[in-house]
């Protein structure tokens, strides 16, 4: 089969584009610059590179992913509805699959958890809006006779290669720093909120498998998550026990954890916590065989010890798993 991986170069693609080569995949790489994924792989010999950007004003782009031939497409970089139309009306009748990589922020602050595809609140943000608005416009090409599609949602990817996201819910790296000296650590609330990760090549496994089981997949949107979340001050005390050391936790008002944290990291922490997320993988487990090989802090501590390895993450003590 000729599968093309649109963004093949980045976190999912990484592990994916490997897992298809070695599936006996004719595989088509599209993206903007970078030629292969974060971890080396031989695989990546023998997949074919193409350079083109979909966001060059051109409206070129369907036709480049279409005259590539394709028997599926795995669309892991589409962000907008207008995007994602355009590509399954020059699709529709010439390829067999669409498979889109959405997110589980496509479903807003949780009410119930674990969240499953069908009880998820009204998505927040733009991000979340326009995701949620591309998995309903694939559910309802599919179901009214047209090209088949896909969507699945992952978490909040982590893996070799790149920061995960922390504790806190955001992206600064001094968490770990001070995680990994015993210093203490302001955490808005008493640290209650879920954030639900997932290794970038259990993503993978689960596009591998969504192609292999086409009938089953048609139509659907999946889940796609570690088989735990991990909240704020679990996560703190998972997180610090790999330097020896206990997570200090301080509570604080969200008023009081602004004032303490820069702007961008604040923001990017409130717009995780508040949605409080724990999904439900039961769906992608059934139709899809999804066996997820990494609990989240497996997950996370793969990608620390990556960055400590490689000099990107400062920490006070060495790791100690």
């Amino acid at each position: 089969m000729r599968v093309v991986v649109i963004g093949g170069s980045g976190h999912i693609g990484t592990f994916l584009i490997p897992r298809l080569v070695r599936g006996g995949h004719e595989v088509v790489n599209i993206s903007r610059g970078r030629r292969s994924g974060y971890v080396d792989d031989p695989a990546w010999q023998e997949v074919r590179q193409v350079t083109a950007d979909r966001e060059d004003g051109s409206g070129a782009f369907p036709d480049r992913v279409a005259d590539l031939r394709p028997d599926a497409v795995v669309d892991l970089i589409c962000f907008d509805l207008e995007s994602a139309t355009a590509l399954v009306e020059r699709l529709r009748g010439e390829t067999g699959h669409l498979l889109h990589c959405g997110t589980i922020w496509r479903s807003g602050p949780s009410v119930k958890v674990p969240v499953t595809e069908s009880s998820g609140t009204p998505p927040m943000g733009g991000y979340g809006i326009a995701k949620a608005a591309i998995a309903e416009m694939l559910r309802a090409e599919t179901r009214s006779g047209g090209l088949i599609t896909t969507s699945l949602h992952p978490g909040h990817i982590v893996g070799p290669g790149w920061h995960p996201i922390g504790p806190l819910g955001n992206l600064d790296p001094t968490v770990w720093r001070r995680l990994s000296a015993g210093e203490p650590i302001d955490v808005p609330g008493i640290g209650a909120e879920f954030m639900h990760h997932v290794h970038a090549d259990d993503v993978a496994q689960a596009f591998e498998a969504a192609i292999a089981r086409r009938d089953a997949a048609a139509g659907e949107d999946f889940s796609v998550v570690a088989p735990s979340a991990l909240n704020v001050r679990g996560y703190a005390q998972i997180g610090a026990s790999w330097f020896g050391q206990e997570a200090r936790l301080r509570p604080v008002t969200w008023d009081q954890f602004r004032a303490g944290t820069d702007a961008e990291s604040a923001e990017l922490s409130w717009e995780h916590l508040v949605r409080d997320h724990y999904f439900s993988i039961d769906k992608a487990r059934a139709l899809l065989g999804y066996a997820p090989a990494y609990e989240p802090e497996d997950a996370v501590l793969e990608s620390v010890r990556w960055l400590v390895d490689h000099g990107q993450l400062e920490v006070a003590n060495p790791l100690k798993v």
